[in-house]
Parts: C-alpha cells; sequence; structure tokens
C-alpha cells in the first residue's frame, strides 16, 4: 500500500527496517533472539524470586515489578516490529498505533519510576538500616509499586491522547518501526503542533530528569554514608548491593539520553532507525543480564534453583 495525501488517518504505515531490504532476516533473527533471551531471563528472575524465600525482601519485590514492566514494554513493540520485518504489509491501523504508544510510553516511564524506588530502597537500607523495616513495610512497598504504574500510565495517556487528537495530513508513512511521537508529529498539521511537541518534550524530559535527579540524590547520601564505613570490606559489600541497579540506570538513562536529549537537525532514516533499537531492543535485553551477574545474591540464588536440579 503506498502512502497517500489525506486529512483524517484511518492507517498509518511503518517505514521502518525497509530502508535495509537486505538485511531484514538478519535483523529478525538476532531481534528474535534478543526478545527470547529478555523473556526468559526476566522470567527467570522472577521464578528465583518467588521460590527462594530469603529474596522475598523490598528490593527484589521492586527488582520483579521491574521485570513485569520490562517483558510488558518488549511485548508492546517487538512482536509488532518482528511481524514487519517479514511482511511486505506494513500498514498499521489507528487505534493499534494508539494503543502501541500508550502502552509503550506507560511501560517505558514506569520502569524509570521503578528505577527510581530502587535507588531511594537502597537509600534507606544504607542511610537509614535501623529505619528500614519501618519504612519499607509491606504496605508502603505495594503503594510505591502502584504509584509507579499509576505514574507511567498517566503519562502514556497524556502523550497519546495529545498526538491523536491532532489532524494528520500529508503522507501517512511513519518514519520509524514503531508508532513513534517525533514521526508522528511530522504527520501532523496545525496551528498547534509545535507547541503541543514542545510541551510534551517537556513532559517527558522533566519526569525523566526529575526521577534522574532523585537517583542521583539517593547516590550522593548512599556514597557519603559508605565513605563513613571504617572497614573497607564493611564499605565493599554495602556498595556491592548497589553495583547492579546503579548500572542499569546508567544504561538506562545513558540511551534514554541519546533519544530525548539528541540536537535537533537533519538525520536520515537510517540513523533514527539504528537509535531507536537501543530502547526498544537492546536496554530490555541487558537489564535482566546486568541483574544475574551483577547481583551475587540472585546469582547464588539462581544457580541453587535452578541448576541444582540438573
Amino acid at each position: 500500500m503506498q502512502g497517500g495525501n489525506f486529512s483524517s488517518a484511518a492507517e498509518f504505515i511503518l517505514i521502518g527496517f525497509s530502508t535495509f531490504p537486505h538485511l531484514q532476516l538478519m535483523f529478525f533473527l538476532l531481534f528474535l533472539l534478543m526478545y527470547l533471551f529478555t523473556l526468559l531471563g526476566n522470567l527467570l528472575i522472577m521464578a528465583t524470586v518467588w521460590r527462594e524465600h530469603s529474596l522475598h525482601t523490598p528490593m527484589y519485590l521492586f527488582l520483579c515489578a521491574l521485570s513485569i514492566s520490562e517483558i510488558l514494554y518488549t511485548f508492546a513493540v517487538i512482536p509488532r516490529m518482528l511481524a514487519d520485518l517479514l511482511s511486505t504489509d506494513h500498514s498499521i491501523a489507528l487505534r493499534a498505533c494508539a494503543s502501541q504508544m500508550f502502552f509503550s510510553f506507560m511501560f517505558g516511564f514506569t520502569h524509570s519510576f521503578l528505577l527510581t524506588v530502587m535507588g531511594y530502597d537502597r537509600y534507606v537500607a544504607i542511610c537509614h538500616p535501623l529505619r528500614y523495616n519501618m519504612l519499607m513495610s509491606p504496605r508502603g512497598c505495594a503503594c510505591l509499586v502502584a504509584w509507579s504504574w499509576a505514574g507511567g500510565s498517566v503519562i502514556g495517556l497524556v502523550v497519546t491522547i495529545a498526538i491523536f487528537q491532532l489532524t494528520f495530513c500529508g503522507s501517512n508513512e511513519i518514519h520509524h518501526f514503531v508508532c513513534h511521537v517525533q514521526a508522528l508529529l511530522k504527520l501532523a498539521c496545525g496551528e498547534n503542533v509545535s507547541i503541543l511537541a514542545m510541551g510534551l518534550g517537556l513532559v517527558c524530559i522533566t519526569a525523566l530528569l526529575g526521577c534522574c535527579l532523585l537517583i542521583l540524590l539517593s547516590y550522593a547520601f548512599i556514597v557519603a554514608a559508605i565513605l563513613r564505613i571504617p572497614s573497607a570490606e564493611g564499605r565493599h559489600k554495602a556498595f556491592s548491593t548497589c553495583v547492579s541497579h546503579l548500572t542499569v540506570v546508567i544504561e538506562h538513562y545513558g540511551f534514554a539520553s541519546v533519544i530525548y536529549l539528541k540536537p535537533k537537525g537533519p538525520q536520515s532514516l537510517e540513523i533514527d532507525t539504528l537509535m531507536g533499537i537501543t530502547y526498544t531492543v537492546l536496554t530490555p535485553f541487558l537489564s535482566p543480564i546486568i541483574f544475574s551477574l551483577r547481583n551475587k545474591e540472585l546469582k547464588i540464588a539462581m544457580k541453587k534453583t535452578f541448576l541444582s536440579k540438573l
């Protein structure tokens, strides 16, 4: 189906990886393996925490919530992307496009809020250990997780409603492999498009930077508390509980900054497509690997739970 001129979009066409015609099969196999590994890694983390009673703590409750958000985020984006890599029909209905945008933003920002909550958990554990059980009670942890999901849902609704109340004119070709905000804004017409784009950008960047600053503040207090520990062994033990979370935070916000803080200017479709892979495929793929390998307690529990039965 060819793109045409229209004033009321019934469907869009995802250009995506059609700019790499000779690499689509390779991309399909690579992304399929990464997607399956992402699902397997997160399911293993959840199963380990569920079966190992020593991991029934707030930190691992938040890790399970993070794994759920990653599974749902990738499910909202990657299956459709894989199907398009094998299909010649890249059209997507308006409602399907809106649904994909809502769920990708919802689960993506839920992920950011949960990383912030995990940073707060590490701050309380290291800086206020005597008050940890009171501050991180089961009810308190459930509220933090619920507010993270609620915050992600609100941002998903705000962005999706704002985008799809616009009038789309001109070509119906989305120069991306998902229903991406910036790609859709280029198809919209009207006097308020630029104002809306600035407003949505401000909302997203404020939310991401707010989470990032709270995490940085938590780690500033954590580092100060660790430096006051007299023994080197005590300092190492305290910091080792933060390594996996800190690594995922750097990875998450590093890739997010590439997307949201990149300078505006003419860029090729190929560059935008490859940059999109970082947060849709690569970040979810790396997170379970980091938590499994950099978290000693979780790694031991995984070996005990699964490898001991082989």
